[in-house]
């Protein structure tokens, strides 16, 4: 009887030495997911690290956020501070005259300013959505070229080249289609932002900062 509890213990021993158990020796670094206020915008921290460090994190829904985040994605990788080549700004690469349209005029306070930066997406998606109201309701729900039409990718399509190049594609039937300064065309954007829900987005007149 003895041997067997003997054994019985060696074996226990044996078994624990090579099992990991990483609660007893270290714990992970946990991460929270908080929105910041009126932008949406999904960032994760990490509480392990004093002070808290921020990663940027993309979303991959369908509805505001992950509209915004595929967008700044594809302008800048999410960089809050990159200005490309041709002088265009920030997460969702602004040109300085659309930031003036909504009244931001100092862009150096702007590169370093990302609530600043998610305010003026927002601002500018408000504005369009309010200059392409008439067209987004006969348009949507349409083909153009095989795309199908939809609130977003004409929200899309506006940021890259403006409202009124939008109403052009739009109104032509797809035969006037703008490019920007890479030669990235309306109707690239059109397809690719389609199918978000961007009703979060208000319509308004004079939308500014």
């Amino acid at each position: 009887m003895k041997k067997e509890i003997l054994w019985i213990a060696i074996c226990a021993l044996v078994i624990t030495g090579f099992t990991e158990d990483k609660s007893i020796f270290f714990k992970e670094s946990k991460a929270a997911r908080y929105n910041l206020h009126r932008a949406d915008a999904i960032f994760t921290v990490k509480k392990s690290i004093e002070p808290f460090e921020i990663f940027y994190t993309p979303t991959i829904d369908n509805m505001y956020v992950g509209f915004k985040e595929a967008i700044a994605f594809k302008e800048s990788r999410g960089n809050y501070k990159k200005i490309n080549t041709f002088g265009y700004l920030g997460k969702y690469q602004f040109g300085e005259s659309t930031l003036n349209r909504i009244s931001i005029y100092d862009t150096g306070s702007f590169l370093e300013d990302p609530k600043l930066q998610e305010d003026a997406f927002y601002t500018l998606c408000s504005l369009n959505k309010w200059i392409l109201i008439r067209d987004i309701k006969r348009s949507v729900g349409k083909k153009i070229n095989g795309i199908e039409i939809t609130e977003s990718g004409i929200l899309a399509a506006a940021h890259l080249a403006g409202a009124g190049n939008v109403k052009k594609y739009l109104r032509s039937n797809g035969e006037l289609n703008s490019t920007d300064a890479y030669g990235t065309d309306v109707e690239l954007y059109m397809k690719r932002f389609a199918g978000y829900d961007t009703s979060f987005v208000k319509p308004e007149k004079n939308a500014r900062i």
